[in-house]
């Protein structure tokens, strides 16, 4: 497929109540097995790329790199890409279409673009964001390229008190409609577990809702059911690779 086709499949594959499950990975390794294992897309973790390859969460790892990382899985892996590329590595809205092309210049098809303010406090206010969005969005429309901006909030994602979380959904929902209104292909929510907020979120959002598995998370089945999309496992299959290597290289050190 060419970067277009795999776009368009990659839209495809976000059915409310079927959601697409992305296992996501980290390097070009992790997604040979992904694939080989019969996953219909990639999606990398941000988290997960970061401590594969040195560096902490919260775009420390170099832009470039982060490119030739996504390069090398393009050129791997023969399925959808999707980037999880946190603040697009600037505030501005050029800057973040001007660095969200260099994504695509790698060839992947989508990324995830969050609203938290990286490296600082809080969230970008909706309009700001918004606008963010509307440049994205017009940078892959000049390129004849139909990106899939995965719009993520990180409302319930702050709030470590769950308690808090249905007094935070009229601003998920706000949030989600700004964000459509502003080109965005998907709502991504993590953190979200309570089957309720998310049933009500899936209702409201025109944008394909998408939900992170999580231990307290419900599971894939009962998602699909609430109306999820997208189903993503974040840094979960990291961890688990590296606690098993960990246990395998004790086994040999003792």
């Amino acid at each position: 497929m060419n970067q277009n086709d795999k776009a368009r499949t990659f839209h495809a594959l976000h059915v409310k109540g079927a959601p697409l499950v992305l296992y996501n990975i980290w390097d070009a390794g992790s997604a040979a097995a992904v694939a080989s294992a019969g996953a219909q897309a990639l999606a990398t973790g941000s988290w997960s790329v970061a401590a594969a390859h040195g560096y902490g969460d919260g775009e420390k790892i170099p832009l470039a790199y982060l490119a030739q990382v996504a390069g090398r899985i393009v050129e791997t892996v023969d399925l959808p890409l999707s980037v999880d590329f946190e603040g697009a590595y600037a505030t501005d809205p050029q800057g973040a279409a001007d660095n969200v092309s260099r994504i695509l210049d790698a060839g992947a098809v989508g990324i995830n673009f969050e609203d938290q303010i990286v490296g600082g406090d809080g969230l970008h206010e909706i309009a700001d964001q918004a606008k963010r969005i509307s440049a994205i969005r017009a940078m892959a429309e000049k390129r004849g390229i139909p990106l899939f901006i995965n719009a993520r909030t990180d409302l319930f994602l702050k709030e470590s008190d769950r308690g808090r979380h249905p007094a935070l959904l009229a601003e998920a929902k706000e949030r989600a409609r700004a964000f459509a209104d502003a080109g965005a292909s998907g709502f991504f929510a993590p953190a979200l577990v309570d089957e309720a907020l998310i049933e009500d979120l899936c209702g409201a959002s025109s944008l394909p809702v998408n939900i992170m598995a999580m231990k307290t998370a419900p599971d894939a089945a009962t998602l699909g059911r609430l109306g999820v999309a997208r189903i993503s496992h974040g840094p979960g299959p990291y961890r688990a690779a590296m606690a098993w290597l960990k246990e395998a290289a004790s086994g040999i050190y003792g």
